[in-house]
């Protein structure tokens, strides 16, 4: 690296540190740093494969669904990036009073350092579903016009599908596909786009473990049921100990099914700040043993006062 560029560097990251500060207080940037932000994201981003590599040790989390506060209590019983290694499974925005700030400063954080941080894309990452459940709502309010919104939404697109730890942990936002068979099958989808209603990429992100032995059709009207058979055969296939999601709601904050061979895991306390639930992440040392830290929803002295109340009722 010449000085010229090594100096460019060190700016740009007292920059993103500034950002990084401001967004932990829960103040959201301006939009032409956030336009700034997307584009560095991008070309990282875009290196990142459908099934990205995450060495342990690490820490793994489900959904935040834009509860910017219940991010910092997990952060604080989790540790700090960059002392920590963190995979987050999809479902950022949506619901959640902060969408915008819990976003950007994952964004942030994934520029800023982006081997200590691997973000994976959840059926919430989608033009679509930010129209109704919230995202696009709170982008207009806060910023005034649809651009941020673009930038997120863009960015998205760019989103690994799946990640992998030592070749023997698989993790994903929903779940599995009876399109796909193999790891490499994924690493071959164009993830470049607007998650589709149907097929494989559309799957990983909506479908759900069920007591069934194949494979059922999905409430949700999206993704699919699979069942023991289906999780055991995909495992023996790609030579994995175990698939880890995050997708459902799980009141106690994590959920064993099949043997162990799956685990969900749910990382928002007190979801759509109602529902009374506790939050986990799940913890690989870097043996891949596993073990789990419950957090409770952030005390409501430390919260914001909420501009608006949370979008519909919808529970998916």
């Amino acid at each position: 690296m010449s000085k010229g560029a090594e100096t460019e560097s060190k700016g740009n990251d007292n920059d993103l540190d500034k950002q990084i500060e401001q967004l932990q207080k829960c103040n959201y940037i301006n939009e032409g740093q956030v336009k700034n932000l997307c584009q560095n994201a991008m070309e990282i981003l875009m290196e990142e494969s459908n099934v990205q590599r995450v060495d342990p040790p690490v820490i793994i989390c489900g959904d935040i669904h834009g509860q910017f506060y219940d991010l910092m209590e997990l952060f604080k019983v989790g540790g700090q990036i960059p002392d920590q290694n963190y995979l987050f499974m999809g479902d950022f925005v949506d619901r959640g009073y902060y969408s915008v700030e819990t976003f950007l400063l994952l964004l942030a954080l994934k520029v800023r350092y982006p081997d200590r941080i691997t973000l994976i894309r959840g059926n919430h990452e989608s033009r679509q579903i930010t129209q109704v459940y919230g995202f696009y709502e709170e982008c207009m309010r806060k910023y005034g016009s649809v651009n941020v919104w673009r930038y997120c939404t863009d960015i998205f697109d760019y989103l690994s599908l799946s990640a992998i730890i030592n070749d023997r942990i698989f993790c994903v936002h929903g779940g599995l596909s009876p399109s796909i068979n193999t790891l490499d099958q994924i690493r071959l989808i164009d993830r470049k786009q607007e998650v589709p209603h149907d097929g494989a990429m559309c799957d990983l992100m909506w479908s759900d473990p069920e007591d069934i032995e194949a494979w059922g059709i999905s409430p949700r009207g999206a993704g699919y049921l699979f069942g023991k058979s289906v999780v055991a055969q995909f495992c023996q296939t790609n030579k994995l100990e175990k698939i880890c999601r995050a997708h459902q709601l799980v009141m106690e904050g994590y959920k064993h099914m099949f043997d162990d061979t799956v685990v969900t895991v749910w990382s928002a306390p007190n979801y759509c700040y109602r529902c009374g639930n506790v939050a986990a992440i799940m913890e690989l040392d870097k043996d891949l043993n596993s073990s789990f830290k419950i957090f409770n929803a952030a005390p409501d002295e430390v919260r914001g006062v909420p501009e608006k109340k949370p979008p519909p009722e919808y529970f998916l």
